[in-house]
């Protein structure tokens, strides 16, 4: 058995290099516990980056815990760093949990319209539809962009340095997904240790144990800091427990990127109202041994087992208030929090968590085959050999992990996940850890209906009330419209306003369509769910509303078609005739997708409704003659579905958003079986995109595959798969964005946008009829999902050997007359189940049949 110092480690292990030479040392057998990698990320080493650190979250409130390591609190004033910039001594004994909780932003609620801003619309649209002067379109946008955002904190850190002998062996941690909890587990002087931590939802708590397999073995210190943090109180409250209290108080202001003064920094405040104050409450308790209190720390001697349990509380009190409750009161709903949670045991606080957490998590199950010895490997030495020896087995994985992330950042009555999910290290972080909603906060949520996670979209749904409220004020202050509006940056305070303070790029800062793309997440909910009570009071008036904004928004456009106009292709920019680069213009294919698309939904809901959604009929007449005169998709001089309303050159061909491909996904107007010359013409801007270099960035990487999963090739999906895992992965999985320098910072969307499209590769239900194993690739001949959602509310089980369906179990939820398709070369033979559904046989993969509501069906095939 290999061993090694803790002070040689520690003299080499702040080089992630040095770390990983070392792994190999550190490493010996496993308890046997630990050895089922089915669903678990696990190391020979702790992390050296807070970015290699493994996330736990209960939506609320989570951590990335290190599994070995002291870390430096990011200065107050930071920067756009990558994620690896923060400071970190690597060391077995030392365990750190940077910590967050979700309504700790920076700033307070502000109307962030600009003055006077709807008198420039005039001006932007005769430039463009008048005198074709892009350039003077976009200098005239720059009179209509309000405030920035505010920007997302961490809380603090806490750490827990335990002394033992030097000399470490068997070292190992590990996330398990199925339990939602992290470990770390070695030995040293022959005693064994063992850390485990999870945050528990039903207990709004995160919970950390520390075991010695001898007793009286573990002696260690607890403290607090933070970038934030003001002071940590501490207080003993027997021979074997005591408390310790951090309090802080975030930044009054945060420049976001593109921001004029984002080189300047965090602006701070002690005025209340202007930066919320917050607190994070620890308990800790031991078996065996004693604990005291001394200089804001807690001293740990002689025990055996030592059970630390944490709870945050902060000044916000609703996107619509200031954040100005006294710290006093803060500080007293974080020690309420804990008092509630004490009164449990520790056991009993893991079984509600485990049981809470496997009720959403347990929904789906992936199997994608083996067949190699790739899955003894560590994780970050399984993503190594994925270049070489391609590991479906590692991407189950993936998918499993993106699932997990959504439930441990997005729980009803938490705030949606973020741009880094919870989890974020630095007080000023990229792009603020906003939600960006031109396809970020979207990605984030495409998962949660396809793969069995509805419950976990409540959060966005909230998002997109408030937002309809900050939003009506946008229509009115900026445009002068009616209806509710929003553009590309949301934070916690509900932004709605175009930002850029005069100096953002229009193409990002004044896309006005966020709002009809938020609300094809209400409508895709009540198709999967079949929640009518949802639609009528959720759903449909905030639909409603967006619509009468986009009604109003259209514009003639002198050829008998309605169009809009500014109009952006999100983040992108085209040549304009003179040669030089411009971003407004009119009609982009993204808006036209968009208003379709709500305009259709609007109509549809309101004759689902009939006499329950007021005035729908006539509304809906309205809608569907608007929506007849809408510019057409148009096919482009390369036989590419055009971006712009004109065929211009684009400045990017290689630009990371593809938005005209909205119809392909996560549309559905745009399909290969209805639409065979535009998906001709989809697939042409893909391979063109691609071919120029774009989806260098994992969620972009991640939208090619959902794309490449519509045009039902799963071999070209595959390939997009493997680039991502290869480029845009790093070694806990993470999705990665390149920040140049060969730097990367951690964005979390990619993990779920690359899960919803595996998803997409096996069941797709989007034009009219569920269809099994549209995308299989050759990679992945033999496999099982369980649990899968389908349009129609309902679940779906699938098994196929040598690419080629077996299988499928089907429940309908609520029942009706469904539409089934077969794969490629094969054909459905019957279907057993409650009231022996009779097949009507449309061709020959596809038949109709009647399922009964909860009802469960076999599906065989031939």
């Amino acid at each position: 058995m290999q061993s090694i110092s803790r002070r040689r480690f520690l003299a080499s292990a702040p080089a992630a290099a040095g770390a990983l030479a070392l792994r190999k040392s550190l490493h010996a057998a496993e308890p046997a516990e630990m050895q089922n990698t089915a669903l678990k990320l696990w190391y020979r080493q702790p992390a050296t980056q807070w970015v290699e650190a493994l996330p736990i979250g209960n939506g609320r409130f989570g951590a990335m815990v290190f599994g070995g390591g002291a870390v430096s609190p990011e200065p107050a004033k930071g920067t756009m760093a990558d994620c690896s910039d923060v400071a970190v001594e690597v060391d077995p004994a030392r365990e750190t949990l940077a910590l967050n909780e979700d309504t700790l932003w920076s700033g307070h609620p502000a109307d962030g319209n600009r003055r006077n801003a709807k008198e420039a619309l005039p001006g932007i649209r005769k430039a463009v539809l008048e005198q074709q002067d892009y350039h003077l379109a976009d200098k005239l946008c720059h009179e209509l962009q309000g405030m920035f955002g505010e920007a997302y904190q961490p809380a603090g850190l806490l750490h827990v340095d335990c002394v033992h002998a030097e000399t470490v062996t068997n070292y190992r941690r590990e996330l398990d997904l199925d339990a939602a909890m992290a470990r770390t587990n070695y030995s040293a002087g022959g005693v064994q240790f063992v850390r485990a931590v999870f945050a528990s939802a039903p207990d709004q708590a995160i919970v950390l144990r520390l075991t010695a397999s001898s007793a009286g073995a573990l002696n260690a210190t607890l403290w607090m800091d933070g970038a934030l943090m003001r002071k940590v109180t501490e207080s003993a409250q027997g021979a074997a427990e005591g408390r310790l209290l951090l309090e802080g108080k975030a930044a009054s202001h945060v420049p976001g990127a593109g921001h004029p003064d984002s080189e300047k920094g965090a602006v701070f405040s002690d005025a209340a109202g202007e930066g919320m104050y917050f607190a994070v409450a620890v308990h800790a308790r031991s078996e065996g041994g004693r604990i005291h209190a001394e200089a804001g720390r807690l001293r740990v001697e002689g025990a055996t087992v030592l059970t630390v349990t944490l709870t945050a509380a902060t000044g916000f009190r609703g996107f619509d208030h200031n954040p100005d409750l006294p710290l006093e009161t803060v500080k007293q709903n974080a020690t309420r929090q804990l008092d509630g949670a004490m009164k449990s045991s520790y056991d009993t606080l893991l079984e509600r968590h485990q049981a809470d957490h496997r009720r959403l998590f347990q929904r789906v199950a992936l199997d994608l085959g083996s067949g190699t010895a790739a899955t003894a490997l560590p994780t970050d030495e399984r993503l190594k050999a994925f270049a070489d020896t391609p590991d479906p087995s590692l991407l189950a994985l993936y998918f499993q992990y993106g699932r997990y992330l959504l439930i441990a950042s997005s729980r009803p009555g938490s705030q949606p996940a973020n741009l880094q999910g919870i989890w974020n290290f630095q007080v000023q972080p990229p792009w603020s850890c906003n939600w960006t909603s031109n396809i970020n906060i979207e990605m984030n949520y495409w998962p949660a209906e396809s793969c069995n996670l509805s419950d976990c979209a409540e959060p966005l749904f909230d998002l997109v009330q408030g937002l309809s409220q900050t939003g009506r004020r946008a229509a009115e202050e900026t445009y002068g419209l009616p209806g509710w509006v929003s553009h590309h940056n949301i934070d916690i305070w509900r932004t709605a306003n175009p930002v850029g303070m005069g100096v953002g790029q229009p193409t990002w800062a004044n896309w006005q369509m966020s709002g009809p793309w938020l609300c094809a997440h209400l409508y895709e909910h009540y198709l999967f769910t079949g929640d009518r009570e949802f639609l009528r009071t959720r759903a449909y008036p905030l639909m409603k509303s967006s619509a009468e904004f986009c009604l109003a928004w259209l514009i003639e456009d002198g050829n008998g078609h309605l169009t809009t106009c500014p109009s952006f292709s999100t983040e992108n920019s085209f040549l304009a005739p003179d040669g030089k680069s411009a971003n407004t213009s009119a009609g982009c294919a993204m808006d036209m997708a968009l208003i379709r698309e709500l305009f259709a939904n609007c109509i549809t809901a309101a004759k689902e409704l009939g006499p329950d959604a007021e005035f729908a009929a006539e509304f809906a007449a309205k809608l569907q003659a608007a929506r007849a005169r809408l510019l057409p998709y148009k096919v482009g001089r390369y036989g590419q579905l055009q971006e712009w309303s004109v065929d211009f050159e684009e400045s990017e061909p290689g630009q990371r958003h593809m938005s005209h491909m909205y119809p392909l996904y996560p549309g559905a107007e745009i399909t290969p079986d209805l639409n065979p010359e535009l998906s001709r013409a989809a697939r042409v801007s893909l391979e063109r995109r691609l071919a120029h270099g774009g989806a260098y960035t994992g969620w972009s990487r991640a939208w090619a595959i959902a794309f490449w999963a519509r045009l039902k090739d799963g071999d070209k999906a595959w390939e997009s798969l493997e680039m991502l895992m290869k480029h845009s992965t790093n070694s806990t999985l993470l999705d990665t964005h390149p920040a140049g320098k060969g730097k990367s910072i951690f964005q979390i969307d990619g993990n779920f946008g690359a899960t919803a499209a595996m998803a997409e590769m096996l069941l797709q239900s989007h034009a009219g009829f569920i269809e099994f194993l549209p995308a299989l690739p050759t990679a992945w001949p033999q496999g099982e999902v369980k649990g899968l959602r389908a349009r129609g509310a309902l679940q779906v089980d699938l098994e196929w050997q040598s690419g080629r369906a077996v299988r499928a179990n089907l429940r309908a939820d609520s029942g009706g007359l469904f539409t089934l398709r077969a794969p490629a070369n094969q054909r459905i033979d019957h279907i057993m189940g409650d009231g022996n559904p009779q097949l009507e046989r449309v061709n020959e993969r596809t038949v109709r049949c009647t399922l009964q509501p909860r009802a469960a069906y076999r599906v065989s095939f031939a």
